[in-house]
Order: C-alpha cells, then structure tokens, then sequence
C-alpha cells in the first residue's frame, strides 16, 4: 500500500475521508497542519503523495501547497487537492497548474495517476505566500466590518492602502495602540542614504 498524508481540519472529517482512502488501498495517515514541525516530519518522512481537503478551510489548504514546494525535500511529492468551491479552487491551480485536482469520488484514479506521475519541473510559487496574493490588504490583516483600526506611527496617506475597507470599518490614528485592529508601523532608516524602510 502506498502511504499518503491527507491534511484536513476536522478531525470526524479527517476519519471518514481516510477510511476512503484505505478503501482504494492507500497507507492513509491524517495531519492538521501546524507550524514548522508539519513540514520537518514530511522531509523526514515523505509519503508517496499529499492529499489536501479543499472543502473545510480552504484558504489554509490553499496556503500549504506553496509551502510545501518552497522545500527542496518535498518540492517533487505530488500534490492532490480535493473538493472545494469553484472560485476558490480557481485561485489554487492559478498558483500550482501541475497539481492534480479532483472529487471525493473520483479520489481513487486521480491518486493513483498523481503517484505514477509525479511532477518532473514542480511549478514552485514566488512565495510561499503566493496563496495571498490578490486578497485585498483589509482581509490579509483581518479587518472585519464595522472595526475601528489603530494606526500607530503609519506614514502619510497610509489609509490609501487600506482601501477599499469593510462596510462600517474605519481607521483612526492614535499614538498608542487602540481599537480592535492596531497596526504598529515600524519605520528604519538607514544610515548609507538616510532612505526609509519599513522593518
């Protein structure tokens, strides 16, 4: 049996979608993601492929596949990702066309595919990031409707790139961190040309 890794946020979900995958005769071992260590034990032990749940959180699902091909050791393991709605799927084969994409139902064929053709010259984003890009810098940060955003030492006009924000939510400027959004901007400047950076 071939091992694979199925990520999913739910551990029921997690249960009843494995036992799918043991029925078409995979080693099947379910992972919720967490920090640094999820990558460290798929280097030390890389399955023959990596199964990624789309219907559950699949803004985090979309994120891992980036991650997972920005490490050398993984960067050739095949990639399947399952379920999810049209537009959000979408934006994933935007940022990796060469992973395979399929039903629940269909799990069975398109993994087997995937194993017996793993990527040649894996497609490896810009950034492990690169899930991000697009999203509106409100969302990014967590801006929710009818918020008040802090901003502590933000440059001039700073609020441009805030734009267009939730309905009701607005920033506010402050010289200590309020509101239920603070962003703190941090401002270096350099001592060769005096020129100003963000850190």
């Amino acid at each position: 049996m071939k091992p694979v890794r199925l990520i999913h946020w739910s551990q029921k979900e997690a249960r009843e979608r494995a036992k799918i995958l043991r029925a078409g005769g995979f080693e099947a071992h379910w992972t919720e993601p967490k920090g640094l260590s999820f990558l460290r034990e798929l280097r030390e032990d890389p399955p023959a492929a990596i199964v990624i749940d789309l219907s559950r959180l699949p803004m985090q699902g979309r994120d891992i596949g980036p991650a997972i091909r920005h490490q050398a050791a993984t960067r050739s393991i095949p990639l399947v990702f399952v379920g999810g709605e049209e537009e959000k799927v979408a934006r994933v084969k935007g940022n990796l066309p060469d992973a395979v994409f399929t039903t629940w139902e269909k799990i069975g064929i398109a993994l087997k595919r995937a194993i017996a053709n793993p990527p040649l010259h894996p497609v490896v984003p810009s950034s492990p990031l690169a899930g991000y890009s697009g999203t509106p810098l409100p969302k990014k940060l967590g801006i929710k409707p009818n918020s008040v955003v802090g901003l502590v030492k933000a440059p001039k006009a700073f609020e441009r790139a805030l734009t267009p924000m939730p309905e009701g939510a607005r920033a506010k400027r402050s010289s200590s961190i309020a509101g239920q959004v603070a962003l703190w901007i941090a401002l270096h400047e350099t001592e060769e040309n005096n020129a100003v950076r963000p850190v």
